[in-house]
């Protein structure tokens, strides 16, 4: 197994886009396309350069099939993705509209992926990533992916490697807030950095603005946080420095899904891809990059469309800066 530069983990699944705005029922016409937040994580990385994994389980049926396709074609390592005969893959769809958030419902009810368990952390592949990155999605799955997640988070800082945790709250797959708010938190006090939208913030801190949000991670441990402020930018804070990153204005937005994973994808390449991980010029830039992702995302219809190779990127950010939009 080579040396890989990110791992990450969770639920794929087809997703059927609606060709036209409307209520589901009625959209007689779709197009396929993949879902899931950690594989947007993966494929944004792998077209930057990165060398990225990503672990799950998936039915042995066209969903499957199509999930392992589409990331090999992103050259997305899936060495230790599963195949479970017993259990289909998860699927989903979702609405298009011209403004605001998209309708999506969702059929992941007993998944493949639901069926990850600890047994099935394979240690060496993991160990080989220099850096993992995790959602709190899979926390709320099913009792065993939750399992899963925790002993992953253990082994790779028991073992040195850095840790991201973006909360990606999603309240319906949980029985309750409080156990939402709890889990997600006991997670993320154990990563190195943590990227919260403000609103998940709130949430899950109780806090209402920004430099209060992450300075309760940071009192528990966390290196890093950066706090998605949606077009107004991001705002970071280390023990050492803090400051707002202003975000990139778009004429039009499209579809916000997939705007926070590119926004990940944007931080993390910027970290991995320089040694003083957390030096403030460095860091600074890491949030440029991310904002600079996030915008791009929001201009396209599917999950990860936008998501740029680092040549598509480092012109996209030139053009900011020369005032071009």
């Amino acid at each position: 197994m080579n040396s890989l530069d990110v791992i990450t983990f969770g639920e794929a699944m087809a997703m059927f886009m609606a060709e036209q705005p409307g209520p589901l029922h009625e959209i007689k016409h779709y197009t396929k396309e993949l879902a899931g937040a950690e594989t947007n994580v993966a494929i944004g990385l792998a077209r930057l350069g990165l060398r990225a994994g990503w672990v799950s389980k998936v039915g042995n049926d066209p969903f499957g099939t199509f999930i392992m396709k589409r990331l090999q074609e992103e050259s997305v390592n899936t060495d230790c993705v599963l195949v479970d005969s017993e259990h289909a893959t998860g699927f989903q769809i979702k609405s298009k509209v011209e403004v605001g958030d998209p309708e999506v419902c969702y059929f992941r009810k007993n998944s493949a992926a639901s069926h990850l368990h600890p047994s099935d952390f394979n240690q060496n592949y993991f160990l080989a990533a220099k850096h993992m990155h995790m959602t709190g999605i899979p926390l709320a799955v099913s009792a065993s992916m939750r399992d899963f997640a925790l002993h992953a988070l253990t082994a790779m800082k028991a073992a040195g490697r850095t840790v991201s945790f973006d909360p990606n709250l999603r309240p319906t797959l949980w029985t309750s807030k409080e156990e939402m708010v709890v889990t997600i938190n006991e997670a993320a006090k154990q990563a190195n950095y943590v990227l919260p939208g403000i609103e998940e913030g709130k949430i899950l801190t109780g806090y209402e603005n920004p430099e209060d949000i992450a300075s309760y991670y940071l009192e528990a441990g966390v290196e890093l946080v950066v706090i998605k402020l949606g077009e107004q930018g991001a705002f970071f804070k280390t023990a050492k420095e803090q400051g707002m990153v202003e975000g990139i204005k778009v004429k039009q937005i499209v579809d916000t899904v997939g705007a926070g994973d590119g926004f990940a994808v944007g931080l993390l390449s910027g970290l991995l891809q320089n040694d003083s991980l957390l030096q403030n010029d460095s860091l600074i830039q890491s949030v440029m990059r991310a904002n600079a992702i996030g915008s791009l995302a929001v201009q396209s219809p599917g999950d990860n469309d936008g998501y740029p190779a680092e040549q598509q990127l480092q012109r996209y950010m030139e053009l900011q800066t020369e005032g071009v939009k």
